[in-house]
């Protein structure tokens, strides 16, 4: 079956126990010689295999020797209703049933994709008029992307195409979304990143704030540094900043007090659209509905996905103003058509299953049950704070992450290669706990939005032995 055998190079520091070698013809056999994955080292992957999860049920997922694990990163945030919501189910049944695909090209649509839109649009933190709908986050930012550039070029603004991300921004893994990405590994040998887009200082208080420097100085600091950074642009050639409320897969960071209205009125002054990044922070994370709102965001351009579905179906949406819906009205009207779209734009039943999860939403107040259960999250993520390896512990509602560091007082990291995060997340993962380690040594909690108050002690409770049992070869050199 061209099954290669697993490498015998010693694994680093943090790579998982070696277990035995799966057969050929088991899941984890067929996985290593025929699956290229995702953001992962496939050296480790082709010498280790994989976790093999095989069910899952409310917060837990099972794998296929029967361990159960609570999913503290809803997967990938995204599980937002949990891994067994039976009437996401049941609304993909029926909608496969009833009309299993069809598109929204050359004036097509169906009852599904409609009623979606106007549910988002009408839902949104400020007034939008339209929503075009994409398969993943990743798709979103990159419409988001090719609309700003095609709505400048309909006012005659065809210098006005620089994009500002963000450095330890995320904003997917296309071309353009990579490239507005700040992270590094997401640049390196991929030629990335592309023309015209730029990044602007993370917002990262505990790590880039001057000594004595208040939430709101540092705040100041930053958006004055985002005005002197267009300038040197110039203007007249900057279209767009791209920013996500909570800073995800660049380490869980939160925004300093006032930071997003200090940085809207920089972008005002320049005639500079706002895309609101909210794929991980939408649909009740942060404690609101959309996280713009926790934060006073107002954009110009939203982008959505994961939660939309509960992750059950891939769907996602670029929704815009209606000054910028009129640019682009008028524009493809010139040119004979808006061409740009997938064909599984607005599919009929991940649409079907978006609808319904935004009932249970509403239905169950899962908003409220956030602001209910998140206090106790953030109390855990506080009390961690007192312990020598934790040089910050940050989070709102059901979202946050402990920042590993050799020396609190100096905030200093580890070294990289000692894989400190990779060490703990495989201490969590044998005591039942998935988490993710970032970069900077940042273990990630973002648990499905379900969750109780008991489960959440149990997170933190397998977290301290797991930081336990790693403590002693941390602190020993």
């Amino acid at each position: 079956m061209g099954y290669r055998m697993r490498s015998t190079r010693a694994p680093n520091a943090a790579s998982k126990k070696v277990s035995p070698m799966p057969l050929p013809n088991s899941i984890a056999g067929l996985d290593i010689a025929y699956h290229l994955h995702p953001n992962t080292n496939l050296q480790q992957q082709e010498a280790h295999g994989p976790l093999v999860i095989t069910e899952g049920r409310g917060i837990y997922v099972k794998d296929e020797n029967g361990k159960e694990y609570i999913e503290a990163m809803s997967g990938l945030w995204c599980a937002s209703l949990g891994f067994s919501e039976e009437r996401l189910a049941e609304a993909a049944a029926k909608q496969m049933r009833q009309l299993p695909f069809y598109h929204g090209f050359t004036n097509k649509s169906h009852e599904p994709v409609a009623e979606l839109a106007e549910k988002l649009v009408t839902m949104m933190p400020v007034k939008m008029s339209k929503a075009f709908f994409n398969n993943s986050g990743s798709e979103a930012n990159d419409t988001a992307v090719k609309i700003v550039w095609y709505y400048n070029n309909a006012l005659g603004r065809h210098r006005k195409k620089k994009i500002i991300g963000r450095v330890k921004g995320y904003h997917g893994v296309t071309v353009a979304t990579a490239s507005l990405t700040g992270l590094a590994p997401n640049h390196r040998d991929f030629d990335l990143p592309i023309e015209n887009i730029r990044h602007a200082d993370c917002p990262h208080h505990y790590r880039y704030a001057h000594a004595g420097e208040s939430e709101e100085d540092f705040a100041s600091r930053l958006a004055e540094s985002l005005d002197l950074q267009i300038q040197r642009e110039n203007p007249d050639t900057v279209a767009a900043f791209i920013a996500e409320p909570i800073m995800g897969a660049g380490g869980v960071i939160l925004p300093p007090r006032t930071y997003f209205p200090k940085i809207q009125a920089v972008l005002k002054k320049h005639d500079v659209l706002l895309i609101a990044d909210e794929v991980i922070c939408g649909f009740g994370r942060t404690g609101n509905m959309f996280g713009s709102e926790t934060y006073g965001i107002q954009p110009d351009i939203l982008t959505i996905a994961k939660a939309v579905t509960s992750a059950y179906l891939p769907l996602s949406a670029t929704i815009i103003s209606e000054e910028i819906y009129q640019g682009l009205l008028r524009q493809s009207d010139k040119l004979g058509a808006f061409a740009h779209g997938f064909t599984y734009s607005g599919h009929p039943v991940c649409a079907a299953v978006a609808l319904e999860t935004l009932k249970i939403y509403a239905e169950r107040d899962i908003v409220g049950h956030v602001r209910r259960t998140s206090p106790r999250f953030i109390a855990g993520l506080d009390r961690l704070t007192a312990h020598p390896l934790v040089g910050e512990a940050r989070g709102v509602g059901l979202i946050g992450a402990v920042e590993l560091v050799r020396d609190k007082t100096a905030k200093a990291s580890f070294d990289p290669s000692r894989g400190v995060g990779g060490l703990v997340t495989a201490a969590c993962q044998e005591r039942g706990l998935i988490v993710r380690a970032l970069a900077g040594d940042t273990i990630a909690f973002c648990p499905p939005l379900i969750i109780t108050e008991a489960e959440i002690d149990e997170i933190w409770s397998r977290f301290d032995a797991a930081l336990a049992a790693v403590a002693p070869q941390l602190s020993a050199a």
